[in-house]
């Protein structure tokens, strides 16, 4: 492409959602050029949670944008292992010792809140290319004139933009006006949330997990929907934990995650005979709280005019692949590199056209697998390239998701090929989709052949 496309201009970009997704589009597009604005519902634009995985393909898009990463403490992960649910012992583990080398940067696992507050520094400070962005809270989205971009708030507030993204999350308001009413079904399996102290467990003599750099999972072999998941964050001071069981074992789908603590009797009642030394961890959970999971199929477009939408408000997923962070980080990219000089030429409805072809086809592979590692770890990225392993089976070994394809991804290239095809002229670069030609897959697919 041309050093800056005919007609690029700067746009008043009004973002709704101060979440994750929505801080990193900010900062996308500050550094693209544009004036940004974030409306947060609430009084404060903080996120509530625990751990939040940021692999190569995410983590890439922190070091281009210039986020200071060391300001959310993560855990370099060194590991994806799967233990056996009863005792606890190795079953399939996937070496992470060569990911940096292979894929250019390290897998990130962030408390959720610092990961916030990295945004936020790297979004508002004076320091970096761009204007600085501008957040306002108790902003509550209730309305969007898709002719004019005017966004209307609780009380009658009224404020125009070139460029509105809808990044309000699973909830999202945004989706409704631009006419998407999903059906939504309570997924088969619930999951309650604890976090454990690092300290607290050394202390008492049990197994400190931190020391494995590990994403570690008990079950998920079996078919079952018994699952635990440890992600260690705060540079392994603190281990979420994310509990999956039958939805007829527990129904949280009218709890929400502010709400009071449940007890520990309630987080342990479903593991009898889970190893006894993860659930040894478990019962000394605290901050324990239900995660309501719910199923929604692909959505048929995520833009309309001047309105796109971003991460869950786009795509919502479920977690079983860990890669609902960085797919709306990947949206964020987008974002900027479509909005920015060498491709944007100033229709702003023709450029989301551009976003929707990106990233939905990408989005709704990742969701669609995130579905079936819900029940077969087998299908989770990393597992997935462990075939010789004794109890490895997929549904499918040509259709599953691969670390090739999530971290070979180049972007650019995907962009600029459809902007060849919205043009009408050639793409004579070797990447098909993203992907080089030639890159082989760990289901043996060749791109290219």
């Amino acid at each position: 492409m041309g050093s800056t496309a005919s007609g690029w201009r700067p746009l008043s970009v009004g973002i709704v959602g101060g979440g994750i997704g929505g801080l990193a589009a900010s900062i996308a597009l500050r550094r693209a050029g544009h004036a940004v604005v974030i409306y947060e519902r609430h009084d404060f634009a903080g996120e509530v949670g625990a751990s939040i995985s940021c692999a190569a393909n995410g983590t890439r898009w922190l070091h281009e944008w210039g986020v200071d990463i060391a300001k959310g403490d993560p855990v370099v992960l060194q590991k994806l292992i799967n233990r056996d649910w009863k005792t606890g012992e190795p079953v399939s583990v996937y070496d992470l010792d060569d990911y940096e080398q292979r894929w250019g940067y390290v897998y990130n696992m962030f408390h959720r809140q610092y990961m916030h507050a990295m945004l936020k520094d790297c979004a508002l400070q004076e320091e970096g290319a761009g204007t600085p962005v501008t957040l306002k809270v108790n902003h509550k989205c209730q309305d969007i004139d898709l002719e004019t971009g005017v966004i209307t708030f609780d009380g009658g507030e009224t404020v125009r933009h070139d460029l509105i993204v809808g990044a309000d999350g699973i909830g999202s308001a945004v989706r409704g006006i631009i006419g998407l009413h999903p059906e939504k079904t309570p997924a088969p399996s619930s999951c309650l949330h604890a976090n454990v102290h690092t300290e607290d467990a050394v202390r008492l003599g049990l197994v400190d997990y931190s020391q494995d750099s590990a994403l570690e999972y008990w079950g998920g072999q079996e078919g079952k929907w018994d699952k635990i998941v440890l992600s260690p964050c705060n540079g392994g001071k603190l281990l979420s934990y994310y509990c999956f069981f039958p939805r007829e074992k527990g129904d949280f789908t009218t709890h929400t995650w502010g709400g009071e603590d449940r007890p520990v009797e309630e987080l342990l009642a479903p593991y009898p005979e889970l190893d006894e030394q993860v659930r040894s961890h478990l019962a000394i959970g605290i901050e324990i709280r239900p995660w309501r999971l719910w199923v929604h199929q692909p959505y048929p477009y995520i833009a309309s005019n001047m309105v796109c939408l971003l991460g869950d408000a786009g795509h919502p997923m479920m977690p079983h692949q860990s890669q609902g962070a960085c797919m709306a980080i990947e949206d964020a990219a987008a974002l900027g590199i479509i909005f920015s000089k060498p491709y944007f030429s100033g229709d702003v409805a023709a450029a989301l056209s551009v976003y929707q072809k990106v990233r939905l086809p990408r989005a709704t592979k990742v969701q669609a697998a995130s579905a079936k590692a819900a029940y077969n770890i087998n299908e989770r990225i990393g597992f997935s390239s462990n075939t010789n392993m004794p109890k490895y089976k997929v549904e499918d070994e040509q259709k599953k998701l691969t670390i090739e394809e999530m971290n070979a991804y180049d972007m650019y290239m995907d962009i600029e090929e459809v902007l060849s095809q919205e043009l009408g002229s050639s793409f004579d670069k070797e990447f098909i989709r993203g992907l080089p030609v030639g890159l082989k897959l760990s289901n043996g697919v060749v791109i290219g052949e």
